[in-house]
C-alpha cells in the first residue's frame, strides 16, 4: 500500500489563496469611490448582458470582480438576506456591515472547505449615509476577510496599480464628473504605465445618490448623461437630474 501524498495545512491554504488570486487577476478592474453626494462604482464593461454592479437594498450597492457566476450567487444570497431582515424587523436594520458580515462567513467557510475549489471573486459592499461621513465602503477578499476602506477602493486584476494612482489623487468633496473621470483615467492605466482610452460606450457606471427623493439611492448612469459626465470641463458643467433606471452591462470578469 503506498503511502498518500502530504501537504501541509500552511502549504494548502497558500496554494488556495494563489490560485483564487489567479482568477481574479485575469478580470477587469473596477473602482468604487466617495464622491460628494454619494458613492459611484466604474468599470470596464464590454459586455451588455452581465452586470458588475447591482443594487441590495435602498442604500446599499454591491460590485464584484472575477467569476460572474461566483460573485452572481452571492449577489442573490445578498437580496435574499436583505429582503428577509428588512421585511422581519425594520428597513433601517438593513446596513452594509451586516450584509459584509455574511458574505465573510460564506466567502471564509468555501475557502477552507476541502471539498471545493475557493471562489475566484473579490467584492466590494458600499452603503451611502445621509452625510460623507456616513458613508461605508467595504472590501472582501477571496479568503473572507473584510477591509473597511475610505475614499476609494479598486478590486480586479489590476488593482494595487490603480489604488496607488486614485490614492495620490482622491480628495474629498469632488463633484460626480471630478470622481468619475479620475476613475476611468485610473482604469485607463497599463502595468507599464502608460494610458489607453476607454469609451463610454465600453464603461459600466452606477451611483449611490444620497440626494436622490428616493428611498432607493441606487441608479444606473448611462447614454447621454454618462457622456456629458466624462466631458465635463469642470464640476459646475456635471448634470445632476436623475437618469432612468434603465440597467448598463457588464462582463464576466
Amino acid at each position: 500500500m503506498s503511502t498518500p501524498f502530504y501537504v501541509s495545512p500552511q502549504q494548502a491554504m497558500a496554494d488556495r489563496a494563489e490560485y483564487a488570486r489567479k482568477g481574479i487577476a485575469r478580470g477587469r478592474s473596477l473602482v468604487v469611490m466617495q464622491y460628494a453626494d454619494g458613492i459611484v462604482f466604474v468599470g470596464e464593461n464590454p459586455s451588455r448582458a452581465l452586470h458588475k454592479f447591482s443594487e441590495i437594498y435602498d442604500r446599499i450597492g454591491f460590485a464584484a470582480a472575477g467569476k460572474y457566476n461566483e460573485y452572481e450567487n452571492l449577489r442573490i444570497g445578498g437580496v435574499r438576506y436583505a429582503d428577509l431582515r428588512g421585511y422581519t424587523y425594520d428597513r433601517d436594520d438593513v446596513t452594509a456591515r451586516g450584509l459584509a458580515n455574511v458574505y465573510a462567513q460564506t466567502l471564509g467557510t468555501i475557502f477552507s472547505s476541502a471539498g471545493e475549489k475557493p471562489y475566484e471573486v473579490e467584492l466590494v459592499v458600499a452603503e451611502v449615509g445621509t452625510s460623507p461621513e456616513g458613508d461605508q465602503i467595504y472590501r472582501l477578499p477571496h479568503d473572507g476577510s473584510i477591509v473597511d476602506e475610505h475614499g476609494s477602493v479598486a478590486v480586479g486584476g489590476n488593482a494595487e496599480q490603480i489604488s496607488s494612482f486614485l490614492d495620490q489623487r482622491h480628495r474629498d468633496g469632488m463633484s460626480l464628473a471630478e470622481a468619475l473621470k479620475l476613475a476611468v483615467q485610473a482604469l485607463s492605466r497599463d502595468t507599464n504605465g502608460g494610458e489607453r482610452e476607454i469609451p463610454a460606450e465600453r464603461l459600466e457606471v452606477a451611483v449611490l445618490d444620497r440626494t436622490r427623493p428616493q428611498q432607493r439611492k441606487f441608479k444606473r448612469i448611462v447614454g447621454r448623461q454618462l457622456s456629458r459626465l466624462l466631458g465635463a470641463d469642470d464640476a459646475a458643467a456635471a448634470p445632476t437630474e436623475a437618469p432612468s433606471d434603465e440597467e448598463a452591462p457588464e462582463d464576466e470578469a
